[in-house]
């Protein structure tokens, strides 16, 4: 199998997993990394061997690349994965597709203008814990899904982020921030969302950093920071999801999902393994813990790469694709909007649910 090519732009914190785990797969070779700040660029290509480290323009430019990897900050998504398209490269995003619903259209319309991939983190829902859930649903354990719940409540990251400003500006907040996993989650187990509902709020307008590098600066909040939002999927299913940086603690479940026949408890969708938990006619009332049907249960940030990697050799459709990821970016835009409008929000941008994961798979792989 023919090996695929990936370039990485953007050196910052999440780089370092994908620099680790990219190389486990046979079929992606990293050939160079680029940053505006182009020391970052260079010491990762030190600790991890990459033969190249240039400028960004550099690497856009360099025949060699199939795919690029783009590890930039929200704000510059948009701009880098549109330069990567119309160099001619796939691209692969770090969560969300883009800030705006017009810009995550308009990525994808390039891509498919010009023949390429567009892949979209998170991937985590490829991962042991969850690909165990989606086959306990598809094989019928809690029968016909009629309702899921999903919670992400913390007191915000300026705790313990060095730079914690962006989280608290427009296109980003908790639910930005972390929604992707939950409803990239909800969407492989249930399927797509056609109208969501929502009320949000900024419950301090101002924020005090305590993380040590900038202790005591303040951060003015000008995006919503608790976020309360129901979705109507498709099925006729009903969810429920909040995501807020202003809960000082909480015993609520990451994910459950509840059918005619039973219920599920899905692990935290930030992360690949378990533990999975299943209560129905069969368990005598009782949760019991479900072994990982799937491999890749540690952390495989980079998974969704290698997928794309394996469809471009196969011709097959990748899993952490484009139109999922404009799919997620709606849905949360509609959280906002909806509260905005006092009104329902229909999702346009609909996707398909994703494939499951085969069985078996041999570690650095993703195809039989």
């Amino acid at each position: 199998m023919k090996t695929v090519n990936v370039g990485i732009i953007g050196c910052g914190n999440i780089s370092g997993i994908y620099f680790k785990t990219l190389p486990k797969f046979d079929i992606i070779n990293v050939v160079g990394c680029a940053d505006v700040d182009i020391s970052k660029a260079e010491s990762q290509a030190d600790v991890y061997n990459i033969a190249k480290s240039c400028s960004v323009d550099e690497l856009l430019s360099d025949l060699e690349v199939d795919i690029i990897l783009n590890l930039t900050p929200p704000q510059i998504h948009t701009e880098i994965s549109l330069k990567a398209l119309n160099a001619g490269k796939h691209v692969y995003t770090e969560k969300p597709l883009a800030t705006t619903i017009a810009d995550g259209e308009t990525i994808v319309k390039k891509a498919e203008e010009k023949g390429l991939l567009v892949g979209n983190a998170p991937d985590t829902f490829l991962g042991g814990g969850i690909q165990t859930c989606r086959k306990l649903i598809d094989d019928g354990w809690i029968g016909r899904p009629v309702a899921a719940t999903a919670f992400m409540m913390n007191r915000g990251p300026e705790g313990w982020h060095p730079n914690p400003e962006f989280f608290y500006q427009a296109g980003a907040g908790p639910m930005f921030d972390m929604g992707p996993y939950y409803l990239t989650a909800l969407i492989n187990l249930i399927g797509p969302v056609r109208r969501v509902t929502g009320s949000t709020q900024i419950s301090f307008p101002e924020r005090t950093i305590t993380s040590q590098e900038k202790y005591g600066s303040k951060i003015k909040v000008n995006t919503p920071t608790h976020v309360a939002g129901l979705l109507d999927f498709q099925n006729g299913a009903v969810g429920t999801i909040i995501t807020s940086f202003d809960v000082m603690a909480t015993q609520t479940p990451k994910i459950e999902v509840h059918g005619t026949e039973g219920s599920l408890i899905v692990p935290d969708p930030n992360t690949f393994g378990g533990p999975v938990y299943l209560r129905n006619g069969q368990s005598n009332h009782e949760w019991r813990e479900i072994p990982l049907t799937h491999s890749y249960s540690e952390n495989s940030r980079g998974l969704g790469v290698a997928d794309m990697a394996y469809a471009l050799a196969s011709g097959r459709k990748h899993r952490a694709n484009g139109a999922q990821a404009l799919h997620v970016l709606e849905i949360m835009h509609g959280f906002h909007e909806a509260s905005t409008q006092d009104q329902h929000y229909f999702v346009q941008n609909i996707c398909d649910r994703p494939i499951p994961l085969p069985l078996g798979l041999r570690q650095g792989t993703l195809d039989d």
